[in-house]
């Protein structure tokens, strides 16, 4: 059952993912990826809204089933990690340096915050 939740989950969020990249592209363009800068922050406030929520002794406690179809499936097709490699990458290998490394550092500290912003938001 937990593969189904998961694989369910997983569609649901490469589509919002999918939706997501579309609109930021229609809004700012193509030049720095800030789609998936937006989808891994919101990403990353979710699962950490979503774990402290529904832990065991959280305010609103979740089955281990819907936890999986969230955080495993949901969150994992949404979140793009391997996205942001890939764009890195081509940034660092068409010399934008500046870029490159904005986009590591806007990622990692924007999703760390929104984590943490998510798990505090959960625990109330």
């Amino acid at each position: 059952m937990n593969y189904l939740l998961v694989g369910v989950g997983g569609a649901i969020g490469s589509i919002a993912r999918y939706a997501v990249t579309l609109a930021t592209v229609a809004l700012w363009g193509e030049s720095f990826p800030w789609g998936t800068i937006l989808i891994n922050v919101t990403g990353s406030f979710l699962i950490g809204w979503f774990a402290a929520l529904t832990m065991p002794d959280g305010p609103s406690p979740a089955s281990p089933g819907m936890r999986v179809f969230v955080m495993v499936g949901l969150c994992g097709g949404y979140t793009t990690f391997s996205s942001f490699s890939l764009q890195t990458l081509g940034l660092l290998r068409g010399g934008a340096w500046f870029p490159a490394l904005a986009n590591v550092v806007l990622s990692a500290v924007l999703c760390i915050v929104a984590v943490g912003a998510g798990h505090l938001l959960g625990q109330r």
